[in-house]
């Protein structure tokens, strides 16, 4: 009989006997969500958007406090600061000072900080309110059309190529022009945000029901939804409690890439003079009438021209961040 080719030295006894009596540390598992707010945290540019989309919500909910901390009521005119001459801020670079930030509007002498702080509130809640509404209606249609197929897919992909290739703008602004001054318990401006809303959602929809027919399609033939139908589990079940929890991860990346492509569009739609009604503010209102002034006062369009671009940049960084930490098979 062979003697064994190394005998435990005294060292490693006492080694093996320390790790014997320390205390087993149970394995930690992770959900889906911390997984991907673990990646989302390492994306520092992704969560710098996300700071900004978060300030400017925060701007949004308590612009009548900053306001009336840093600057005056949006409506009031301060005629003192416009020359009488030129129609133009008197003093320079817009008739920027310590008491107008932004300096004012030409011609009225309206304080354009407290304008662009509730131009905020316009479009980030027309944007907010017609992405919900098109992610409502995208993922009904859209989970129905990919879960039942046949005649039910084909009536519905029929209705969104069709809603796709319609006019969205032209008919927004043709409906604007006949719309009457109260509808549906809003008055002025907010009938205005209302037809925003419920068209914009409406003609949205289609980009997310195509997105959620899409994954429908495939995890519908996954073996927990066969599992499901052979236990004898019905069509609702499967749908709102196998599929969707399921789809909550595209859904939420293009509601994220959603919101800033509304913003646009209401920018635009107010810029074209579609949009609420003055003297609301709203940042593509005032882009439109900085226009005729450009020459004389280029910080009445530069201004909300930044709002603009800085607010639509940190919504598209934050949805590439959560893209990518929802599906880091499709990162870059």
């Amino acid at each position: 009989m062979t003697a064994p080719l190394h005998e435990p030295g005294a060292t490693e006894t006492a080694l093996a006997d320390i790790a014997a009596d320390l205390p087993a540390k149970a394995i930690e598992g992770r959900s889906p969500g911390r997984i991907a707010w673990l990646r989302l945290r390492r994306d520092k540019v992704a969560l710098a958007g996300g700071t900004v989309v978060v300030l400017l919500i925060l701007v949004a909910v308590f612009a009548p406090q900053i306001v009336g901390l840093l600057g005056h009521p949006p409506d009031q005119l301060h005629e003192d600061q416009i020359d009488p001459n030129l129609g133009t801020p008197i003093h320079a670079f817009g008739g920027i000072s310590r008491h107008f930030l932004f300096g004012v509007e030409p011609v009225n002498g309206r304080d354009l900080f407290s304008r662009v702080v509730y131009g905020a509130r316009v479009s980030l809640l027309v944007a907010f309110l017609a992405a919900v509404v098109a992610v409502l209606l995208g993922t009904l249609f859209g989970i129905v059309a990919g879960y039942f197929g046949g005649w039910v897919d084909a009536l519905v992909s029929r209705v969104m190529d069709l809603l796709l290739a319609f006019p969205q703008l032209l008919f927004i602004i043709a409906l604007v022009s006949v719309v009457p001054d109260s509808l549906w318990g809003f008055t002025g401006s907010g009938v205005r945000m209302a037809v925003l809303i419920v068209v914009i959602g409406f003609f949205g929809w289609p980009y997310v029901g195509r997105i959620v027919r899409g994954q429908t399609l495939a995890l519908r033939e996954r073996e927990y939804v066969e599992a499901a139908r052979s236990l004898g589990a019905g069509r609702g079940y499967i749908l709102f409690r196998e599929l969707l929890p399921n789809l909550i991860a595209p859904i939420t990346v293009y509601t994220t890439l959603m919101i800033p492509t509304n913003i646009l569009t209401e920018a635009a739609l107010s810029f074209l003079g579609a949009g609420v009604k003055p003297p609301t503010p709203s940042w593509g209102q005032m882009l439109s009438a900085a226009v005729t002034v450009f020459q004389a006062d280029p910080m009445f369009m530069i201004i909300p021209g930044l709002a603009i671009f800085v607010t639509v940049l940190a919504f598209n960084l934050f949805g590439d961040g959560v893209r990518d930490a929802l599906d880091p098979k499709g990162s870059r």
